[in-house]
């Protein structure tokens, strides 16, 4: 029941950590230190649910798979590569739009599939898949696309990403292996638990870049209502 309301009303809640990551920065900027704890915790949730049903859907619909695929690598990067130009961004904004360009959705993507009512078989699927390939593709598109911007070192983004993402999935394959009926039980609060790690981390992020927000709230606000819009609508239109 908890799990359930929490990701019935996860807009919400990402609304309210962002107004108080602002409003009371000193409060939660300790937790920025936890980012890669809490994303790996997320991670290990991930893999815990994680099942060879999960990646069905790559049989029985490839076609499909393979569209959702290019379009989160293709159209994401390319609309923040685009917005950067357009709005003519300072380096540190536009590294950060390129970044959350280049970056799977993730559990958020399978959240809002399935509050929208979408197909959340191709979209588990998909996060999946995007997911194991992150640590691969998203160095290469952050090379390609904000080099100009910032020394972008691939390595150790790659090694980076397979710390916070990739072993913590393999930490809960794992588990869900040896444990199977348990782990199953334990994977009904896993729902509650990735919303309030992700509204806690976007209370930290909120508060660690408030001075940002106050000097560039506008511009920031713009581009990524711009991105999410292009993604949204391109990716539809995929």
């Amino acid at each position: 029941m908890l799990s359930r309301f929490a990701n019935k009303t996860f807009a919400l809640w990402v609304i309210i950590a962002g107004i108080l990551g602002f409003v009371f920065p000193d409060v939660f900027k300790p937790i920025g230190s936890w980012i890669a704890i809490l994303l790996g915790v997320m991670m290990f949730g991930m893999g815990l649910t994680l099942t060879t049903a999960d990646f069905r859907e790559i049989f029985r619909r490839p076609k499909d798979v393979f569209v959702g695929i290019l379009a989160q690598f293709l159209i994401m990067p390319l609309a923040a590569f685009a917005l950067c130009k357009a709005f003519a961004l300072p380096p540190d904004l536009a590294v950060g739009l390129m970044l959350l360009g280049c970056v799977p959705g993730g559990t958020a993507s399978n959240l809002v599939t399935f509050l929208a009512r979408g197909d959340v078989a191709l979209s588990v699927t998909i996060t999946s898949c995007t997911t194991l390939l992150a640590p691969l593709v998203t160095p290469a598109l952050m090379y390609f696309f904000a080099n100009q911007w910032i020394a972008i070192n691939p390595t150790a983004m790659f090694l980076s990403i397979v710390q916070v993402i990739l072993l913590p999935i393999a930490a809960g394959v794992v588990v869900h292996k040896l444990f199977g009926k348990k782990a199953d039980q334990a994977s009904v609060v896993l729902p509650f638990v990735s919303v309030a790690t992700a509204v806690m981390i976007i209370a930290a992020v909120v508060a660690a870049t408030r001075g940002q927000f106050l000097s560039a709230g506008l511009t920031v606000f713009a581009v990524v209502a711009l991105q999410n819009a292009f993604g949204m609508g391109l990716g539809f239109l995929a």
